[in-house]
């Protein structure tokens, strides 16, 4: 593949209908390939086709060696089909687990595709004819003497012919419904090794300009080719030093996978930043995407990629990671000012720049807390915050002219009254909710791992356990309505929240603090000095503390009382 494709994006299920059409006899599209001689060969970057995709491993295909002297033939269009069917044949899928952690090594379970030679799909809404599933090898197995009805698809290309060697293979299988298994498995056989239901077509052109206008054009349709995919694949050919697109990737990796903090950055937010460090429109548009921007954006890359993975470690010490940071987009402006003020590692934990973090942590707070700041708009918002940026960043983070650009563009950062009582009713695990007990109690270390929590256990709160405890009939419907509401939240480091589990937090509290300071102090910061801790008095407790956390929020947000508003 040449460097201007763009990385594999397709799921399972794409490669499965993929595959079920070509089993059918199916057309699955012309192929557009290039004819690159040997003169031309040695100008470009070149890709393997991925065989084991791993989506946080192995994401990405290798670079390809083309032997000096030598042409080679490249792929312009149906690279995401090629792909499919190198991996659908001769390697795996292994894609993260839903809730699981990006670090767990049990989180991305290898899987290959495999055919039922027994049934049918038993969900007909995909339209498929054929039963194809991507399964560990594990889950494919048979039982002790059942059927073995998982059958690799790739194994077909080790079949001796169509005929005896597949009713061997159903008899080595114990099915004894052979005859439609030996259609499904003769199909594929057919469709694999007999038919051909591709053409291509071939460019023979080597003028690199007119070559990428025909990948422009054809790459138009199915999965679209996005305007990072191709600045990523534009620079990959003008950078004349580094290899953009391995670049890009090492950084977007060494983002997420950090040993102390887990995010979900993309290549996008990469491009997009460093757009914005090296000084050009951050727009995604072709016309953006000349050899004189791509040489700015080269040419600062050294510095983009410091001022990025500071940035991201100080989104960790803010206490973010892939769960609770809303938008992702958030990061550009820390990037950007971190390399305004030419500041190093010692930025980050440093007495003298204390004061500058805890500014930038509360506008960044901020900005997430409120609706819409990193949504539509976003190139608008971040150019006139780099603006301000260029002119105010040597002695410190310009937090007032900072909000008053984004205010002009309608994103200011005021909240009114309403927008406090809105968010007085987040939930647990929230999107904004993690956002908004970081402002409440600013005196933790956040850099720690902290757990949202519920302050009465959630373990509690059902309404065979409340009638249990005595809570009348009537009121029962309120503790529901309430337990999972930010009142009822606290932040709790990891090993206390473990330890706390479903106890009351009146007798949490006792055995946690046992001395009568301490306890005084974690009531205190918490709101809950001077409230019943019993669970009786929890819709009590509920309204107390929600008033307190409100006139909270009021100082910590600006906003102004509801009193105040109503006189104005």
């Amino acid at each position: 593949m040449p460097a201007i494709q763009r990385e594999f994006v397709w799921s399972t299920n794409q490669i499965t209908k993929l595959f079920d059409s070509i089993m059918r006899g199916y057309p699955v599209g012309s192929f557009l390939l290039w004819d690159v001689k040997r003169e031309t060969a040695q100008s470009y970057t070149f890709y393997e086709f991925l065989t084991n995709f791993h989506e946080r491993d192995n994401p990405y295909a290798d670079k390809a060696t083309v032997p000096a002297g030598a042409g080679t033939t490249a792929v312009l269009d149906g690279q995401q089909r090629l792909t499919s069917l190198n991996i659908a044949l001769y390697g795996s899928f292994a894609e993260k687990k839903k809730y699981a952690w990006w670090n767990s090594p049990d989180a991305f379970p290898v899987k290959r595709l495999y055919l039922n030679l027994v049934e049918d799909p038993e969900d007909e809404e995909l339209g498929l004819k054929y039963d194809l599933r991507f399964l560990t090898d594990k889950d494919a197995a048979a039982e002790c003497d059942a059927e073995d009805k998982w059958f690799r698809v790739g194994a077909v290309l080790d079949l001796a012919n169509s005929g005896p060697a597949i009713m061997k293979e159903l008899e080595h299988r114990r099915i004894s419904n052979s005859g439609d298994a030996f259609q499904r498995l003769y199909d594929l056989y057919e469709a694999v090794r007999i038919l051909k239901p591709m053409n291509y077509f071939l460019v023979t052109d080597q003028d690199p300009d007119k070559v990428l206008e025909i990948f422009v054009r054809v790459n138009s349709g199915g999965t679209t080719l996005s305007y990072s995919d191709l600045l990523l694949s534009m620079a990959t050919n003008q950078w004349k030093d580094l290899d953009a697109r391995e670049e890009v990737r090492s950084l977007v990796s060494d983002l997420n996978s950090n040993a102390s903090r887990q995010f979900a950055f993309t290549k996008d937010i990469v491009l997009k930043t460093a757009l914005t460090i090296a000084g050009v429109d951050v727009r995604f548009k072709v016309s953006n995407f000349t050899q004189g921007n791509m040489a700015k954006v080269e040419a600062a890359w050294p510095q983009i990629e410091g001022a990025l993975l500071r940035a991201a470690t100080l989104l960790q010490q803010f206490g973010y990671h892939e769960r609770n940071l809303t938008a992702n987009s958030v990061i550009i402006p820390i990037a950007h000012y971190l390399h305004l003020r030419g500041a190093g590692d010692s930025y980050l934990d440093s007495t003298a720049d204390a004061s500058d973090r805890l500014n930038l942590q509360r506008w960044v707070t901020r900005s997430l807390i409120k609706r819409g700041i990193w949504g539509s708009s976003l190139d608008t918002t971040l150019t006139r915050i780099r603006d301000v940026l260029v002119a105010e960043s040597t002695s410190g983070f310009p937090v007032v002219s900072v909000e008053g650009a984004m205010a002009a563009v309608g994103k200011g950062l005021s909240f009114d009254a309403a927008e406090i009582d809105e968010l007085l009713n987040l939930k647990y695990a929230g999107q904004r909710t993690f956002a908004v007990l970081s402002v409440l109690y600013p005196g933790l270390d956040l850099g720690k791992k902290f757990h949202e929590d519920h302050i009465f256990p959630k373990s509690r709160f059902t309404r065979k356990k409340l009638a249990k405890a005595g809570i009348p009939a009537d009121k029962i419907d309120d503790f529901l309505a309430a337990f999972d509401l930010l009142p009822n939240l606290q932040l709790l480091a990891g090993t206390a929240n473990i330890e706390k589990q479903d106890v009351l937090p009146g007798d949490w509290t006792a055995s946690a603090f046992p001395s009568d300071e301490k306890r005084r102090i974690y009531l205190e910061e918490n709101d809950l000095d001077g409230l019943s801790l019993d669970l009786a008095d929890f819709m009590t407790f509920f309204e107390q503390r929600k008033m307190r956390i409100r006139n909270r929020l009021i100082k910590a947000l600006g906003a102004l009382p509801p009193s105040v508003a109503a006189e104005d």
